[in-house]
C-alpha cells in the first residue's frame, strides 16, 4: 500500500510531456517481472497443471507487457520525427 501511494505521488509531480518517455524507458522492470515469471514456471510442479497454467500465463502476460511497452515507445518516438519530404 505505501508503495502504492509512494509511485501515485511521484508520477503525479512529472510534468505530462515527460510521464510517456519516463514509462516506455522503464520497460527493463518488465523484463524483470517476465524473468520472475519464467523462474517461476520452470519450478512449478510438472504433475500439477494449475501451476503449470499459472505459471504460463504469467510469462504469456509479462511477455505481452515487455513487447506492448516497446511499441508504445517507438510510436510515441515517432511521433517526434520529422518527415523530410514536408520540410520541401
Amino acid at each position: 500500500m505505501l508503495a502504492a501511494f509512494t509511485g501515485y505521488e511521484v508520477i503525479s509531480r512529472v510534468p505530462v510531456i515527460l510521464h510517456t518517455p519516463l514509462m516506455s524507458g522503464s520497460n527493463f522492470v518488465h523484463g524483470v517481472v517476465l524473468v520472475g515469471a519464467m523462474v517461476a514456471l520452470g519450478r512449478a510442479d510438472a504433475n500439477d497443471p494449475l501451476q503449470l497454467a499459472i505459471g504460463f500465463f504469467a510469462v504469456f502476460l509479462g511477455a505481452a507487457n515487455a513487447a506492448g511497452g516497446y511499441v508504445v515507445t517507438e510510436r510515441m518516438l515517432a511521433m517526434f520525427k520529422t518527415n523530410k519530404k514536408d520540410a520541401k
